[in-house]
């Protein structure tokens, strides 16, 4: 009883030695057919290697300081919110980490850097236009009147859009950030942000690279620095407003010094427009003076909140390319069609042997 798996294992590795003996000695028979294979694929994958156009990688860097307002600054805008002004001080805070990598793979910005325009063989025309004559669309859409003359030009207003421009946005949007944009965050503690843009054509990569950071670069600055923007904005009116009324008011008390002349000292009720507009001119002086203090505050401010994007590396031509090699071609080639022929055979006698079974 105790002997008997030993036995039934013994039997079995006996049996699959015997089976890969034979497998081995059928392939073997075969190996003019599978060699033949080989070669052929060897040779679709030396012709495949000639057609195989090389991609290209263009590489930004660059470095974000984004400073924050604090110190003796935090005093003075304390003081400033006493007053009931937001000098800023927090915008832009979904900017931070993996969100602001994630902007770059935004639609928005996206189509914003495609619409953007470059100069291509001395013509001027927008990414998007470079992308389609680069994948030969146009001559796929002879037969669609729809499509044969959809044209992106560069600047063009996004809201005029039609449907079918929508969708051929799309289509180039889901191509470039599946398989051509990439864009990473070397170190969480640092703020250097890397793009790649791959594509078989060099100047679309390097454009396309620059174009996206230079539009999401813009958008970050203006967005993190718009309510230090905007409050400074408002002081500025209200300051011009008030400069005007005192100077008004200083005009007024000239007029009425002017009506008062010589008159005389008995008749005071002849003075009280002076008197008022002296009044108007103290009040005015102290608001504005309280006004441009306000202002300065708030362009130190807005300083504080415009973050300083600092460009590292910048693509240069000639681009680093990565080329589907020759000697690849025929390794890969040839390994494929001999293994794919290898199993067509081992299939096919599996399947004979049933059949007559």
């Amino acid at each position: 009883m105790d002997n008997t798996p030993v036995q039934n294992d013994e039997i079995s590795l006996k049996e699959l030695i015997i089976k890969l003996k034979e497998w081995y000695a059928y392939l073997l028979s075969q190996w003019k057919i599978i060699f033949l294979a080989g070669i052929i694929g060897a040779s679709i994958g030396l012709a495949y290697s000639f057609t195989k156009k090389p991609v290209y990688t263009a590489t930004l860097s660059f470095a974000l300081e984004d400073e924050k307002t604090g110190g003796g600054l935090g005093g003075a805008l304390g003081l400033a919110s006493s007053f009931g002004l937001d000098l800023g001080g927090s915008g832009g805070g979904i900017f931070t980490g993996s969100n602001l990598t994630e902007l770059f793979k935004s639609r928005s910005m996206v189509e914003k850097t495609l619409l953007s325009p470059v100069i291509v063989n001395g013509k001027e025309m927008s990414l998007a236009e470079m992308f389609i004559q680069n994948n030969n669309w146009r001559s796929k859409w002879n037969n669609k009147p729809k499509l044969s003359k959809l044209q992106f030009l560069p600047q063009d207003n996004r809201k005029y859009f039609t449907r079918v421009h929508d969708s051929i946005l799309g289509e180039i949007y889901y191509k470039l950030t599946k398989a051509s944009l990439s864009v990473a965050q070397k170190d969480k503690k640092v703020g250097i942000i890397s793009i790649d843009v791959s594509s078989d054509d060099e100047f679309f990569a390097r454009y396309f690279c620059e174009g996206l950071a230079k539009e999401v670069a813009d958008f970050y600055v203006t967005t993190k620095s718009k309510k230090a923007r905007i409050n400074m904005s408002i002081l500025e009116r209200q300051t011009d407003s008030i400069r005007q009324e005192l100077n008004s008011a200083i005009t007024g008390v000239a007029v009425a010094n002017d009506n008062t002349f010589m008159l005389n000292p008995a008749l005071n009720v002849k003075r009280a427009p002076s008197a008022r507009r002296q009044v108007d001119v103290q009040a005015n002086t102290a608001i504005l003076t309280e006004l441009v203090k306000q202002t300065e505050l708030a362009k130190v401010a807005l300083r504080k909140e415009t973050p300083l994007i600092q460009i590292i590396d910048r693509p240069v031509f000639p681009l680093p390319k990565e080329s589907f090699s020759k000697v690849k071609g025929i390794v890969a080639g040839g390994f494929l069609a001999g293994f794919i022929m290898t199993f067509f055979l081992i299939a096919r006698k599996i399947i004979k042997k049933l059949l007559k079974n």
